[in-house]
C-alpha cells in the first residue's frame, strides 16, 4: 500500500469511484476533476497492489470552488482545510485505507500550518458509516443544511487541528480500536 500525490493518469480511476459512490458525493467529470485537482491543496491516492484503490481531495480557504458546503465554511472560517471528498473502493472498505487517508490529511495539515479541518456528511438521506467513521476521528458538527432543492441534508464537521497533532500516528490502533 502506497499514498502518494496524484496525477493526471489517475483521473480516470478517481473518477470511477467517484461514479461508484456517486450516492453520497456530488457527480464529477474529467473537466471538472482537473480544475478540482489544480485548486486542491491535498489531492492524493493509495495504490494498492498496483491499482488505485481510494483518494482525497481537500481545499484550502481562498479556492475558488463553488460548493455550498465548501461556501458554508469558508463564510463562517477564516482558516481551514476542506475535505471534500475521500472515496474507498467497495473492494478495499473495511481495510483501513479511509483512516490512513485521513492519519495522511492530518499531517499534512498540520505541517502546513492550517487551524482546522472541515467536511460534512449525508444526514437525510443518512450515511451512518460516514458518521460514524467521522466521530471516531473527534470531529464535532457546527451546523447543518440542505441542499438540492432540500433532497439532501448535511451536517457540517470541525475537528481543530490541535487535536489531530495530538493524536497523529495512533487514530488505527490505540487510541479508537481499529486497525489499519
Amino acid at each position: 500500500m502506497m499514498i502518494r500525490d496524484t496525477a493526471a493518469n489517475d483521473f480516470p480511476a478517481i473518477l470511477e469511484l467517484n461514479a461508484a459512490s456517486v450516492h453520497f458525493l456530488s457527480p464529477l467529470d474529467a473537466a471538472k476533476l482537473q480544475q478540482l485537482h489544480a485548486q486542491a491543496a491535498y489531492h492524493r491516492v493509495v495504490e494498492l497492489q498496483g491499482r488505485l484503490a481510494a483518494f482525497l481531495l481537500a481545499f484550502r480557504e481562498g479556492a475558488h470552488y463553488a460548493s455550498p458546503n465548501y461556501q458554508w465554511f469558508a463564510q463562517h472560517y477564516s482558516a481551514f482545510l476542506y475535505i471534500d471528498r475521500v472515496v474507498v473502493d467497495v473492494a478495499a472498505q473495511g481495510g483501513g485505507l479511509g483512516i490512513q487517508l485521513y492519519d495522511d490529511v492530518f499531517a499534512f495539515a498540520a505541517s502546513t500550518g492550517v487551524a482546522r479541518l472541515t467536511c460534512e456528511f449525508d444526514l437525510d438521506p443518512p450515511n451512518p458509516v460516514s458518521a460514524n467513521f467521522h466521530q471516531r476521528f473527534a470531529f464535532r458538527e457546527v451546523g447543518r443544511q440542505w441542499l438540492g432543492r432540500d433532497r439532501k441534508q448535511v451536517s457540517l464537521q470541525v475537528r481543530d487541528i490541535e487535536a489531530c497533532a495530538a493524536d497523529s500516528g495512533m487514530i488505527g490502533g490505540r487510541i479508537h480500536g481499529e486497525q489499519a
